[in-house]
């Protein structure tokens, strides 16, 4: 009898940790936002990625929208910030479970008509790590070893990056970290010059100055604009940056001022100025992004 009642839990617990691990993979699930990295849970085969790194590790999820095995080209995509969506609780956050990412990056897939793989940044759609912690360099860093182990996993070729706001500052701060496989990056809107446009937003609102301080709040962020130098040489890569002159959220003179950057550095670049969407400017019209980047990767 103590046997079979044994037997009895043994099972019910399978059952129970079968069913947790279902869960977990289940692509309507929502998922995880600003949380520690956990390699027993980054386990998804076509979705995650543990990354090693020096100051910790981090699993970053990634949604593609293709076939990304042996792939000569690659635009991945990064997202602007989640402000507003890292304070919700995750089953309240739009299109945050597998499923939806992976239907966003098909969608897109179709329209560019190369694989294109949305990585979500630290703290956001089922990545570890504090959202409110963005542009501080650990963040990069982390994204920079998720692509490294994207191309070894599937045999990438190249990548063409794409970013909006907070993510075009990705695109470019990962472009300062050396990267060689990079055939062109596409930067909508921007954040660049982190403490100057923070200083500009308060300004412009009527707050007080925080020397030294970016719109994070945070001291030191990795500022693009500043490591230029570490941007490889390659005179055949294409580097986009695209606004409007009426955005309020990323001062396009900072914009223009880091395009400026590039070219008296050697670096093939160019200046696109876009129609914003009213009020603030910050989208842009026409998916110019995204025309853009399928562009440059054909």
């Amino acid at each position: 009898m103590g046997r079979t009642f044994g037997i009895g839990v043994l099972f019910g617990l399978t059952m129970v940790c079968t069913s947790w691990a279902q869960a977990f993979d289940e692509p309507t699930t929502p998922l995880r936002w600003n949380a520690p990295a956990d390699r027993a849970t980054c386990t998804e085969p076509g979705s995650a990625l543990w990354v090693e790194i020096a100051r910790g590790d981090a699993c970053i999820r990634y949604f593609a929208g293709g076939a990304l095995e042996r792939a000569p080209v690659v635009i991945v995509m990064f997202h602007g910030d989640r402000t507003s969506e890292m304070h919700r609780a995750p089953q309240a956050i739009a299109g945050n479970t597998l499923a939806a990412k992976v239907s966003q990056a098909t969608m897109l897939t179709k329209r560019a008509g190369v694989p294109l793989v949305i990585v979500a940044r630290p703290g956001t759609y089922g990545s570890s790590g504090n959202h409110g912690q963005r542009r501080q360099a650990q963040e990069f860093i982390a994204l920079n070893g998720a692509l490294d182990q994207l191309r070894e996993r599937y045999g990438i070729g190249q990548f063409v990056l794409l970013g909006h706001s907070g993510g075009a500052t990705v695109a470019a701060a990962l472009l300062t970290l050396g990267r060689t496989d990079v055939k062109c990056a596409v930067m909508t809107s921007g954040a660049f010059s982190l403490v100057q446009r923070a200083q500009m937003i308060r300004q412009s609102k009527g707050l007080p100055s925080r020397p030294g301080r970016d719109t994070n709040g945070l001291l030191h962020p990795y500022d693009p604009a500043r490591h230029i130098d570490g941007i490889a040489v390659a005179p055949a890569r294409q580097l986009y940056v695209i606004g409007s002159p009426d955005d309020q959220v990323a001062p396009f003179a900072l914009q223009e001022a880091f395009f400026q950057a590039l070219m008296r550095a050697g670096h093939q670049a160019h200046l696109i100025k876009a129609q914003g969407v009213p009020t603030a400017f910050h989208q842009l019209r026409h998916d110019i992004g995204l025309k853009t980047a399928a562009q440059c990767a054909g």
